[in-house]
């Protein structure tokens, strides 16, 4: 039988302790933020789930989700709220409410914020070989440098790639993000 994780309380919310299965509503969770990017908060805790990592940003209209990139698993993108423009193999793509990105291992790609007010997205990335030395790369293109999300000279260093922004910050959930 599989343990209940605990939940502790912290300054920024609740987090899991330590292995097992749990329920925890994303507005009590701890959330990241910093000028310039999404608000994003992680389900986690202190240690990254083995096979899938999800989290929920919350993005500004032209605040990229993350640096145009590739990862060696698969992502996927599900569009809760608002509309995103996705750059995607040097193309652009318009997204709407409930409109699902899928990018197969190895596709260039990232999502910014677009139309009026904010955007909210779910993300999910697979990690079986997306957590080393060996997980992808932040690669040139032209199309996301247009929109200040592509990075000068390709890298896998993600200090690096967001050198620009200010460092991430843990807070808690503010509200009206999640009430769109």
């Amino acid at each position: 039988m599989v343990p209940e994780s605990k939940l502790e309380q912290t300054e920024h919310g609740l987090e899991p302790v330590g292995e097992g299965w749990f329920v925890l509503n994303a507005r009590e969770a701890p959330w990241m933020a910093r000028s310039g990017r999404p608000a994003v908060c992680g389900f986690e805790g202190a240690s990254d789930f083995e096979q899938l990592g999800i989290n929920i940003s919350v993005l500004g209209p032209g605040e990229p989700l993350a640096m145009y990139h590739w990862e060696a698993d698969q992502e996927d993108f599900l569009v809760l709220a608002g509309e995103a423009l996705l750059l995607v193999e040097g193309e652009e793509r318009p997204l709407r409410r409930w409109d699902l990105v899928h990018c197969p291992a190895g596709t260039r790609h990232t999502i910014l914020g677009a139309g009026a007010g904010p955007c909210v997205v779910l993300a999910v990335g697979a990690r079986d070989r997306s957590t080393g030395p060996e997980w992808g790369a932040y690669t040139v293109d032209e199309v996301a440098q247009h929109h200040g999300a592509g990075v000068d000279r390709e890298t896998t260093d993600a200090s690096e790639a967001y050198a620009r922004f200010s460092r991430r910050r843990k807070t808690r959930y503010q509200e009206g993000w999640l009430d769109r």
